[in-house]
């Protein structure tokens, strides 16, 4: 299982409440980074180009946007 996960998340985000609701089922451990109170976090993804949330961050890869589907997540967690 994966040791670091974070999620980044904003408020009153629907897919981003999904996604960790997702984790916490399958009883994942994981941080919230705050994209809007979180200025570190928001520069981390957008040197990425990642400009929406939910982003998640398992053990260093980062997948968003058609990335950041069930099955990849469930792979790099080893679910």
């Amino acid at each position: 299982m994966a040791s670091v996960v974070i999620v980044y998340s904003t408020p009153l985000c629907a897919p981003c409440e999904e996604l960790k609701a997702y984790l916490r089922a399958r009883g994942v451990a994981f941080v919230v980074k705050d994209l809007l109170m979180d200025e570190a976090a928001a520069e981390r993804l957008e040197a990425r180009g990642i400009r929406t949330a939910p982003a998640l961050e398992i053990d260093g890869e980062i997948l968003a946007g058609a990335a950041l589907n069930p099955q990849t997540v469930a792979a790099l967690l080893g679910l």
